[in-house]
């Protein structure tokens, strides 16, 4: 089994982009599932309802957020009604969506859980204890998926070694830069701490440059909005066998 994770969608130039792109990639290398993180999907910060049904239509099996995912919301909704969607399991229980779900491929039955970090983020409970919860609540499932949304590396390592054997796929999302530590954990988890983005090349973290540089350099207020242009896309690909991963690469498209 091959799961392909697809790191955080910057903006609708970059949705319309895994719309003509992403079937094609999971058709020549073989991929049974596709997960993608589209909480920046939108023209701005955040997923709305005509993002996420292009991510799905696209050929995402199912979508993860993080810590934007509430800044539209005409999305809470969505979230209610749609299995394919998920939010961060350590979010409030009383707020929009799920933080996990169970989806049937046909021919195998994935958990896909989104959990948010709290190294230098807020706003989220405990990471561990609410994977934990999910994982005893979830039901029955052939495969485990966890999208952690975290800004410190360590955080996400830490995590993914705490559930080393007991999820299949471990990815990191958030700081739109893809690292190179696709790993096959010891009891057989596959992990890297950030598959990326897809978004524009000629940016920073899909930001037009001088805005942010401006915001760095001068300290002024400034005004966020995606670069255009030059999309790729970046993530990881995991073989999942007899219950363990056996092999975890990056991939760039």
């Amino acid at each position: 089994m091959k799961i392909l994770t697809v790191g955080d969608v910057v903006g609708k130039e970059a949705v319309g982009y895994l719309t003509q792109r992403l079937g094609t990639f999971k058709r020549q290398h073989g991929i049974d599932l596709t997960v993608v993180n589209g909480e920046n999907s939108a023209e701005r910060n955040g997923i709305d309802p005509p993002s996420a049904s292009a991510l799905l239509d696209a050929g995402a099996d199912v979508i993860t957020t993080g810590n934007h995912v509430y800044r539209i919301p005409a999305v809470y909704s969505y979230l209610d009604d749609s299995d394919r969607i998920v939010r961060p399991v350590n979010f409030p229980g009383d707020s929009p969506g799920r933080g996990y779900t169970v989806v049937d491929t046909g021919s195998f039955r994935a958990l896909v859980i989104n959990v948010l970090g709290s190294v230098y983020m807020e706003g989220a409970g405990d990471a561990f204890s609410s994977v934990e919860a999910a994982l005893r609540t979830a039901g029955e499932y052939d495969v485990s998926v966890l999208d952690i949304h975290a800004e410190a590396t360590s955080e996400k390592a830490a995590i993914a070694r705490y559930f080393d054997g007991k999820i299949n796929v471990v990815f990191g999302t958030h700081t739109h830069v893809q690292t190179n530590d696709a790993q096959v954990l010891p009891k057989g988890t596959g992990f890297i701490t950030d598959v990326g983005m897809c978004g524009p090349r000629d940016s920073i973290l899909g930001v037009i440059s001088d805005r942010v540089i401006d915001k760095l350099r001068l300290h002024l207020p400034a005004r966020f909005e995606y670069a255009r242009g030059n999309i790729s896309a970046s993530g990881a690909i995991f073989t999942v066998e007899n219950g363990k991963t056996v092999s975890a690469e990056t991939v760039s498209f």
